[in-house]
């Protein structure tokens, strides 16, 4: 199995052991997984922090070189905010589009998602809305890196 389905897999099974734990707490009010993350306030602090890390990651920096910062920030803040249940629309580009030429490949992809997880952490982002969030973006994988 490659390394990037491993980690997916690592990942899915992660995410479903956390979800089955914490059913029950998804469920109340005031635990969405948009609330778990801060809301767009503390997304958009993940995503300020995110974007650091890529700056610092030789493993991936050079793919964000020439973007408009500012629009970055403010469509994946306002992507994962839809995605986690915000009151958010993501008006982005779609993903095969957006990164249909830029050959990204499995150790990219992998560090973007570690990098995503530190800026998590760093917000501290409970591990289970971490998971959460990202069997939400699973689904994008294959948009991604066009397998």
């Amino acid at each position: 199995m490659s390394s990037v389905k491993t980690v997916i897999v690592a990942l899915l099974i992660a995410a479903g052991l956390v979800l089955s734990g914490c059913q029950s707490l998804h469920n109340e009010p005031g635990n969405t997984l948009y609330q778990q993350l801060g809301e767009r306030s503390g997304i958009a602090d993940v995503v300020e922090d995110l974007l650091y890390l890529i700056v610092a990651d030789e493993r991936i920096n050079h793919q964000f070189k020439g973007i408009n910062v500012a629009q970055f920030h403010r469509n994946l803040t306002d992507q994962l905010c839809q995605l986690s249940g915000g009151p958010c629309t993501y008006s982005g580009r779609e993903m095969r589009e957006l990164h249909a030429d830029m050959g990204i490949t499995n150790t990219q992809f992998n560090a973007l998602a570690e990098n995503l997880i530190l800026a998590m952490e760093k917000n501290q982002v409970p591990t289970a809305a971490q998971n959460r969030l990202i069997k939400q973006l699973l689904p994008m994988y294959p948009d991604i890196r066009h397998l």
